[in-house]
C-alpha cells in the first residue's frame, strides 16, 4: 500500500521502545482439573471479538456451575481468552460447525454461545451431552429455549439465552484481566492506530489512520501503530505516511497476550469495529470505534461507559461484504479526533470508568 508521507516530526520520535508491561495479575488457569468433576462445555467457535462478547454468559456461567470443570470450544488460537475471562479451566480447539474434539463428549451440561442453529445446535447434540442450553430452532424441535432476536445486542443476546434458563447474567460483566509479560514496546501514555481487520467491509480507509495518526503527532501525542502478523505492511504504510519512525511499528511483534497487555497500558485506541476494539472494553482502555456495516447497538460497548466512543454512518450493510462499506467513507479524520478530544477527562491521565 502507498500512501502520501508526512513530513516527519521530532515529537513524534519513538524513542523509550522497551520491554515493559503494565502491573496485573496472573489469570491463567490451571487445566490439571479433576477428571472426575461434572464438565460443561461451551461452544463459541469464532473470532476474538466474537469470543470476548462472550465474556458476561461465561462468567456468568462460572458462578452457575463453579463445581463443573469449565471447557471452552474455540479456536487454540484464543486460548488466552479464557484465562483473562477467570471462567474457563481449559480451550479445546474448535472450528466452526465441525464435529467436537472426543474430550468435549458426554458433557453434563453444553451450552451454545456459537449461534442459533440448526448446525452448531446439532453440533453440540451429536456429542451427547446430559443437558443442553440454546436458542430454540423449528429445525432442531427436541430442543427448548428462547427464541433468536437478530437485532439484539450480542452480550445480551447470551445473557438472556442464559437467564431463560435460569442462570442468572449479567452483559455489563465484561472486564477481563491480562497477566504480566513482555511487550516489544511501553505503551503508556501512548495512543493506539489499528488499521486492520478481518473482514474488508469494516475496514476505514488507511488514509484516514494515517491522518489521525499525523495530527495525534502534530499535537504531541505519543503513537504506536498494531496489527497481526497478516497486517504488517498495512501498519508500516501507515506510519510512514504519518510520519512515524519504524519502531512506532508494532504489527506482527506480539501474541495476543502481548496485543491485550499494550491495550491495557495504552491511553487509547483508535480501530474500526474488530477485536482490539472489544479489548479495549474489557480492559476499560479509552477508545474511539469506528463502526460500519454494523451498528455499535448490536455490537458496541456499553452506552454508560463515557470512556468508549463509537462513530457510525448510521445504517448497515453487508458485513462480509469483500470491500469496505461505502458509508465508512462518511466518517472523517476530524470526527475521530473530536471524539479523543471528548475523551481526554478518562485517557490522559487515566481515571475509573463512572
Amino acid at each position: 500500500m502507498a500512501l502520501a508521507r508526512h513530513p516527519c516530526r521530532a515529537n513524534c520520535a519513538v524513542d523509550d521502545l522497551r520491554n515493559a508491561a503494565p502491573a496485573g495479575r496472573d489469570v491463567s488457569l490451571s487445566t490439571r482439573t479433576d477428571p472426575r468433576r461434572p464438565v460443561l462445555v461451551v461452544l463459541r467457535a469464532l473470532g476474538l471479538g466474537d469470543l470476548l462478547a462472550a465474556v458476561p454468559a461465561l462468567v456468568a456461567l462460572r458462578e452457575a456451575f463453579p463445581g463443573h470443570r469449565r471447557l471452552l470450544a474455540a479456536p487454540a488460537a484464543l486460548a488466552p481468552v479464557g484465562a483473562w475471562s477467570g471462567a474457563v479451566h481449559e480451550v479445546v480447539d474448535a472450528a466452526p460447525l465441525t464435529p467436537l474434539d472426543a474430550a468435549l463428549h458426554g458433557a453434563d451440561v453444553a451450552v451454545n454461545l456459537h449461534g442459533h442453529g440448526p448446525q452448531s445446535t446439532r453440533t453440540l447434540l451429536d456429542a451427547r451431552p446430559r443437558r443442553l442450553l440454546a436458542f430454540v430452532h423449528p429445525d432442531v424441535p427436541e430442543v427448548d429455549g428462547p427464541a433468536w432476536d437478530d437485532a439484539e445486542h450480542e452480550r445480551e443476546r447470551w445473557c438472556r439465552l442464559l437467564r431463560a434458563h435460569d442462570v442468572p447474567a449479567d452483559p455489563a460483566r465484561m472486564a477481563i484481566t491480562v497477566p504480566d509479560g513482555p511487550v516489544p514496546a511501553n505503551p503508556g501514555g501512548a495512543v493506539l492506530i489499528h488499521p486492520g481487520a478481518a473482514r474488508a467491509a469494516v475496514r476505514w480507509p488507511a488514509e484516514r489512520f494515517a491522518a489521525v495518526a499525523a495530527a495525534l503527532c502534530d499535537r504531541g501525542r505519543r503513537v504506536l501503530v498494531t496489527g497481526g502478523p497478516g497486517e504488517v505492511a498495512l501498519a508500516a504504510a501507515v506510519a510512514s505516511a504519518a510520519g512515524l519512525p519504524a519502531a512506532a511499528v508494532l504489527a506482527g511483534r506480539t501474541d495476543l497476550d502481548g496485543l491485550a497487555r499494550l491495550v491495557a497500558g495504552a491511553a487509547a485506541v483508535v480501530s474500526s469495529d474488530t477485536g482490539i476494539a472489544h479489548l479495549a472494553f474489557g480492559l476499560a482502555t479509552p477508545s474511539v470505534t469506528i463502526y460500519g456495516p454494523v451498528s455499535p447497538a448490536r455490537w458496541g460497548p456499553p452506552p454508560d461507559r463515557p470512556r468508549h466512543r463509537v462513530l457510525w454512518a448510521g445504517h448497515e450493510g453487508d458485513p462480509h461484504a469483500p470491500t469496505p462499506f461505502s458509508a465508512l467513507a462518511t466518517i472523517t479524520p476530524t470526527a475521530v479526533l473530536t471524539e479523543l478530544a471528548a475523551l481526554a477527562p478518562c485517557a490522559w491521565p487515566r481515571s475509573p470508568d463512572t
